[in-house]
């Protein structure tokens, strides 16, 4: 067995007034550092350390990727922005170079050279990519602030999420993020419109519940890009947000059918039950072979395995796809149907899913591994 490897210190080299969503680099590169367990440096150093250039503003996930690689740098036209040196003689020299601004001699270095776009997979987003690394400037900032915002976009969700909230969420963002706004207030007058949105869909006001509903899910987006974006994540956060997300469906599901009766349309005791049974059943089967999925195979989504679990993970029987299902009934004036089609293409995705779960266990039956796509992108 080979020996421990040192966790490297942090340190910001150089400085630059520009800021990013409201932080310094100093301030953003000390979160960053906390996020991923790190300590700053404090003085010099003999040991492993991992210098980030003020000049440059880069995505996180080059963070995470350059702190788990010693040796690595990664440079713009040479010039190194973000560099994991090994001992204090690599840090010197490397510390120099983002000083003055110019190349870095590449011996004893692996040099990821951005302009040559390679590429890096992110687990945590679900997406293979070229993360952003650009020159910090003011009139850089709003470029690179759309950058960040979409760099926190994961690669595989739902068609709402992915090609309509987009830039209502990014406007939202920026707001938030300049008003001093946190994540969890943006969570919080989120969870009071989804219960707002329930109370409307529990007497029938459909269309003014899904208008409650529309900007509850824009914010469910909001507070997570925010909390990506200002590097501001937290597990109560997490808890907070998730915990809503897994909560209300079934909620606005049941309060949907008993809303019915305000239009006429109540069901019959026999279709409400099966209806019910087939998307509240439907939900908990769903997420259960997702979590199956993902302790069987190493913390993998199942979404994430193959092309196609991604492009079904967009119109998979979740919040937002069902919620156009119900639109579209809504302009028809048949709630009552809508719903149905929800129990219907609950049950069909339940059915998908749990035969890719019996996929995996074949695969791995006849010694194969299950691997992501992304990961060989």
């Amino acid at each position: 067995m080979g020996e421990p490897i040192s966790m490297p210190d942090v340190e910001t080299v150089g400085d630059n007034p520009t800021r990013l969503w409201g932080l310094t680099m100093h301030e953003r590169t000390r979160r960053l550092a906390k996020a991923s367990g790190l300590a700053m440096a404090e003085g010099a150093a003999s040991g492993p350390r991992l210098l980030a250039n003020a000049a440059f503003a880069f995505d996180p996930a080059w963070f995470r990727h350059v702190a788990a690689h010693p040796g690595t740098v990664l440079a713009a036209h040479g010039v190194p922005a973000l560099a994991h040196a090994r001992d204090g003689a690599q840090a010197a020299r490397i510390a120099a170079a983002m000083r003055e601004g110019c190349p870095l001699a590449a011996d004893g270095f692996d040099v990821l050279a951005y302009e040559q776009g390679p590429t890096i997979e992110n687990k945590q987003l679900r997406k293979r990519e070229t993360p952003f690394l650009t020159e910090l400037r003011p009139d850089t900032v709003r470029r690179i602030e759309r950058a960040s915002y979409f760099g926190a976009y994961k690669g595989v969700t739902d068609v709402l999420t992915k090609y309509l909230w987009p830039e209502w969420a990014l406007v939202l963002t920026r707001l938030a993020a300049r008003i001093g706004m946190t994540p969890n207030m943006v969570t919080a007058i989120g969870a009071f419109l989804c219960v707002a949105a329930t109370v409307c869909f529990a007497y029938g006001h459909y269309w003014p519940g899904m208008a409650l509903g529309l900007v509850f899910m824009v914010l469910d987006t909001v507070d997570g890009k925010l909390a990506r974006c200002t590097i501001t994540s937290s597990s109560w956060g997490n808890v907070f947000d998730h915990g809503i997300d897994l909560v209300h469906p079934p909620f606005w599901w049941w309060f949907w059918a008993t809303g019915l009766a305000a239009w006429g349309l109540a069901y019959d005791p026999v279709t409400f039950w099966w209806v019910q049974g087939a998307i509240q059943g439907g939900y908990l089967v769903q997420r259960a072979i997702e979590g199956v999925f993902i302790r069987q195979n190493g913390g993998m989504h199942i979404h994430v395995w193959r092309r196609f679990d991604s492009r079904f993970r967009l119109i998979t029987a979740r919040r937002n796809p069902n919620m156009v299902i119900l639109f579209v009934a809504m302009l028809f004036a048949r709630p009552d149907l809508g719903l149905i089609a929800v129990a219907w293409w609950t049950a069909i995705s339940c059915l998908v899913h749990a035969v890719r779960l019996v996929q995996a266990w074949i695969v791995r039956a006849r010694g194969g591994t299950i691997t992501s796509w992304l990961s060989d992108a």
